[in-house]
């Protein structure tokens, strides 16, 4: 970040806020539960993961902003000009409309829900019968673990803990002294109480406890009272990976800071209902947050629990409300019957997931356990599930005798806990554990298969988008290449002898490797797609993109008159269709079904495109702080393939939108044959791309395009 305040405004002419950027990327995931074509309880589902998504966006880039402002009030971003004192203003501006949207699409779906039997019921919304057995539960199981706690001058204030519920009462004594009481919601109890023989109704805890407020404080009189959470600035250890898109100078700045305070501030309070004056003023007062920090929403607070419920559900209820399950396809060409090493060895494969099972990997994987040619099994680790499938076929193939490598990143934000698990699992069993490089977390995702015959040694290299996670693979779209290319296999031996020793600025001869690689290697190919002019072709999917020298380098390419095309799920700090700057570049977002998630680079077209796929978002931190890898594709099958993916995202018109110059998004024009990507993938096998498929909806350019692109005439 620049430090100077006499900056020309002129370069934020076509950047914008990564925050607000952020913000209007949870707005389109919000936007899903309001689309009448997703199932209701899928609806439900997507408020859920948009109000987690904005917790931890307070949790996070809130609280970096808010220390930030601390510590450094006239730091100005590079791609705002603005402080961060202003950025937090622009912030708190925006959430108390996403709020509102929230709130409405909330009744607008449980009002349907209940339509479907399915009641999210209030205490005075009890049945005779219902309320009898919640009185009982309410005395036998929750009295007994509550611990109201009265504030005044012999009780201090307690510490909230982050999103943590309570609930919080206006106190008066007998002389009308107003004090405040808290009653923390008890985390062992359950978040829900479904009613006997109703599995559709149920009551959240809050609401159970909250309705006998009135009898747990002793002598006092309850004026009023409401649930609230708090949102602190992330945790009380200091968090580096707040600060990573940030430069090196502040963020040793702020771990010094940090260090040396015990409790991170409230950056967020929020109330289930609007409350007295007096009581808002001694919340306010005593939490220290200012009117613009404080927000009524009416949703529940916390919503976790709605994953839980709606597997208590039984399945007559739950399925028609439902995305229809898909089951992901095993890849048309290869064999299941026959050796997934062999069949590799003879041509690259790619499997594209959630569509293709992680099977075959799998498989992959299982083989090299147990062959007597294989020597050793090198691999990357960010984030496992939590009954990993992979992890056990690595500690097989380390009892077997193998070389068993794995390079474990324990800084994965919140899967700290469950990789010190795994990895005291795999050294147990043989393997070599070594745990990534010092300020360096290894994002990249490689797995090297090292084999002998006689003197010769050769190589299975699988490259992916995503993680090493079966549950995440079902979820997420991702990429994974599995190639025998000698080339490749010998700079992923490379790859792990730098990782074994710290060395971050290896050369590599295919492989591009961030932190050194990755950046210049794009700049590059984008510089030899400005040389051809208007003929000049670039392409790239990937999830966010807010770092200034590529963004600059795009804009400068678009000004010698390449065509760029960008899919962006979430964060572009770059604003297209600006005169003069980015009138050439056009970005699309997705957000559908799946969490769009893979990263494809592709520059030029026809034949002779340069096309990679990437562990690595066009972000600071991943082209300058992370080890990740971006492997080209040789394989023209597999190129048409990656090709094809692009070419159908850019045609979709039903979850796609449309970034405009002002930072906004539009809703692409749903014409006379709309096209869901996701869907026409789950149609559509990537492995049968190349053979126009039968869609008679679909006008006759739809594939005669996608062929023109690849070939080089359009």
């Amino acid at each position: 970040m620049a430090k100077s305040q006499n900056m020309d405004m002129s370069q934020y002419s076509y950047t914008q806020s990564r925050e607000l950027s952020w913000l209007r990327f949870n707005r389109r995931v919000l936007e899903e539960s309001g689309d009448n074509t997703v199932p209701l309880l899928e609806r439900l589902k997507f408020i859920s993961i948009f109000t987690s998504n904005l917790d931890e966006f307070f949790m996070v880039r809130v609280g970096s902003l808010f220390d930030l402002s601390l510590v450094s009030p006239d730091e100005i971003d590079n791609k705002t000009g603005l402080t961060p004192a202003g950025q937090l203003d622009q912030i708190y501006h925006v959430i108390p409309g996403l709020i509102e949207i929230k709130n409405h699409l909330y009744r607008e779906v449980s009002g349907l829900l209940r339509q479907e039997g399915i009641w999210d019921l209030a205490p005075e919304e009890l049945t005779a019968e219902e309320k009898k057995y919640i009185n009982q539960y309410y005395k036998v199981k929750i009295l007994p673990v509550l611990s109201p706690q009265i504030v005044d001058s012999r009780h201090p204030f307690p510490h909230l803990v982050n999103k943590a519920l309570y609930i919080a009462a206006l106190l008066r004594n007998k002389k009308g002294n107003p004090s405040l009481g808290f009653i923390p919601v008890p985390q062992g109890l359950p978040a829900f109480l479904t009613m006997p023989g109703s599995p559709g109704r149920f009551i959240r805890m809050e609401n159970v406890i909250h309705q006998w407020t009135h009898t747990l404080f002793g002598g006092y009189k309850v004026e009023d009272s409401c649930v609230l959470c708090v949102t602190r600035n992330a945790d009380i250890s200091f968090d580096e990976e707040k600060f990573e898109d940030d430069d090196d100078d502040f963020r040793s700045r702020m771990s010094k800071l940090l260090k040396k305070r015990a409790n991170l501030a409230v950056v967020r309070l929020e109330l289930s209902r609007k409350v007295s004056a007096d009581f808002l003023k001694l919340l306010k007062n005593r939490i220290e947050v200012g009117e613009h920090q404080i927000y009524i929403d009416q949703t529940p607070l916390d919503m976790k629990y709605v994953y839980d419920f709606i597997r208590t559900l039984p399945s007559d209820v739950a399925d028609p409300l439902s995305f229809v399950p898909y089951q992901p396809r095993w890849p048309e060409d290869l064999d299941e019957k026959a050796s997934i090493i062999e069949q590799v060895q003879r041509r690259d494969k790619l499997l594209f997931f959630p569509f293709d099972k992680v099977d075959p990997f799998l498989r992959l994987l299982s083989e090299a356990a147990d062959r007597p040619d294989v020597l050793s099994i090198r691999i990357t680790i960010y984030r496992l599930a939590s009954s990993s499938k992979i992890a056990h076929i690595l500690c097989r193939a380390a009892e077997n005798g193998k070389e068993v490598t794995v390079l474990m990143e324990l800084r994965a934000r919140f899967d700290e806990a469950n990789n010190i698990s795994w990895s005291k699992l795999l050294e147990d069993s043989g393997c070599r554990v070594i745990y990534g490089l010092e300020g360096y977390k290894c994002h990249s995702k490689i797995c090297l298969i090292t084999l002998r015959k006689g003197d010769k040694l050769s190589y299975i290299t699988q490259i992916g988008t995503g993680n090493y996670n079966e549950k995440t693979n079902t979820m997420y779209t991702d990429l994974s290449l599995m190639t025998a290319s000698e080339a490749i296999g010998l700079d992923g031996t490379v790859f792990f002898q730098n990782m074994l020793v710290g060395n971050l600025a290896g050369s590599y001869e295919h492989l591009l490797v961030s932190p050194a690689g990755i950046k210049t290697k794009l700049l590059s190919l984008i510089e030899e797609e400005m040389a051809k002019g208007p003929e000049g072709y670039i392409c790239i999917k990937a999830n966010s993109m807010t770092e200034r020298e590529v963004m600059d380098k795009l804009a400068e390419a678009s000004r010698s008159g390449v065509q760029i095309q960008m899919i962006l799920r979430g964060i572009c700090c770059l604003r297209p269709g600006i005169p003069a700057h980015t009138e050439n570049i056009h970005v699309t977002s997705i957000v559908g079904r799946y969490l769009e998630h893979g990263r494809i680079y592709c520059f030029g077209r026809g034949a002779d495109a340069k096309v990679y796929i990437s562990s690595a978002d066009l972000m600071t931190r991943n082209l300058n702080r992370r080890v990740e890898i971006a492997c080209p594709i040789y394989d023209p099958e597999v190129k048409e393939q990656l090709m094809w993916i692009l070419h159908t995202q850019l045609e979709d018109n039903v979850k796609a939108s449309s970034l405009l110059p002002d930072g906004s998004y539009v809703r692409k024009v749903n014409s006379l044959a709309p096209c869901d990507s996701q869907d026409v993938f789950m149609k559509t096998s990537i492995h049968k791309a190349f053979v126009p498929p039968v869609e008679p909806k679909r006008p006759a350019h739809w594939w005669n395009g996608f062929l023109e692109l690849f070939r080089g005439k359009k």
